[in-house]
């Protein structure tokens, strides 16, 4: 087995909420000496967020520079402040975003609009939203979101408003 067929396992657990499944594939995978790579992290990411595993996600973020030499991109940032959303803790997906030492991707931005929506924090959401349009002024995914927000905290105005735009 290469790196390619450990992802495509590590990654199909979690995509399909078996968290816990997916971490001990990677452990495997280590334990059987195959390097992870920048895709491997993704899905272990992917996993953490999906099974709630707060703790072991900022473990294997951090050790993807630490122990294995690979710089989190985009993606991997995404999975982290979905990880943070998935758990109700937007201001912490926030404050990750902030930290960042590269410009946030539309992919960050709509993962934190993505947890404003399961969560209706209404400002966040329209911060995030403006984020978005910045890099992709074309996102009709993103007005949607906003509109969803709106709608599930019956501001009907400001829903109308969006879905105008």
């Amino acid at each position: 087995r290469n790196v390619v067929s450990w992802n495509a396992m590590i990654g199909g657990y979690a995509q399909h909420g078996h968290g816990v499944e997916a971490l001990k594939l990677f452990q495997q995978m280590q334990h059987e000496c195959v390097k992870p790579d920048d895709i491997t992290f993704i899905s272990v990411l992917t996993a953490c967020s999906h099974a709630g595993l707060i703790d072991e996600g900022y473990y294997y973020f951090y050790s993807m520079n630490w122990d294995h030499g690979i710089t989190p991109a985009g993606e991997h940032c995404a999975c982290m402040v979905d990880l943070f959303g998935r758990a109700g803790w937007l201001e912490k997906a926030a404050e990750f975003i902030g930290k960042m030492l590269f410009q946030p991707t539309a992919a960050v931005w709509m993962a934190l609009l993505g947890a404003c929506r399961v969560h209706l924090h209404v400002e966040l959401a329209k911060h995030a939203l403006e984020c978005i349009l910045e890099l992709e002024p074309q996102n009709s995914a993103a007005f949607v979101l906003l509109s969803n927000v709106y709608a599930a905290t019956s501001k009907w105005d400001s829903k109308a408003k969006v879905r105008k735009m």
